[in-house]
């Protein structure tokens, strides 16, 4: 995790970078915390990649807190991370705050109805976010009625 530490002080106040591809580099929770800190600062950073991390519900609740407060990204991509339904929870929470987020990838994790839930209830006051991906969770009819419902109020 030291390479993250590094990496991360280096973005924190870095404003040239704009795009950031971690996928696979099993950065972990630690990892993740590292890294949010940094984009508390950081107003370059656009795009951030982080699919195939493993960075689980402790990783998406630092990443939540950044997302808060965070004024540049615009893509995020969580893919594959094991992000359950706290995690979503807490991202959720932060999609209520956050105005820059467009795009957001939650492919391939541990998302249930109940993280759809959190979820949908974000999406009802956040007019930002134009692309969202939900392949391969456990969503079943009832989580997709949560998101249906909050789609027509999504305005």
């Amino acid at each position: 995790m030291e390479g993250m530490q590094y990496l991360a002080n280096a973005i924190e106040n870095n404003t040239t970078l704009t795009t950031l591809n971690l996928e696979g580099s099993c950065i972990h929770a630690e990892g993740t915390q590292y890294l949010a800190q940094a984009l508390q600062n950081n107003t370059s950073l656009t795009v951030l990649n982080l699919k195939s991390n493993l960075i689980s519900t402790e990783g998406a609740q630092h990443l939540a807190k950044a997302l808060k407060t965070n004024k540049s990204l615009i893509t995020l991509d969580l893919a594959r991370n094991n992000i359950n339904e706290q995690g979503v929870r807490c991202l959720a929470s932060a999609l209520e705050k956050n105005t820059t987020l467009m795009t957001l990838d939650f492919g391939y994790n541990s998302i249930d109805d109940k993280g759809i839930q959190h979820l949908a209830n974000a999406l009802k006051n956040n007019i930002t976010l134009t692309t969202l991906s939900l392949y391969h969770n456990r969503i079943s009819l009832q989580g997709a009625l949560y998101l249906a419902n909050a789609l027509q109020h999504n305005k």
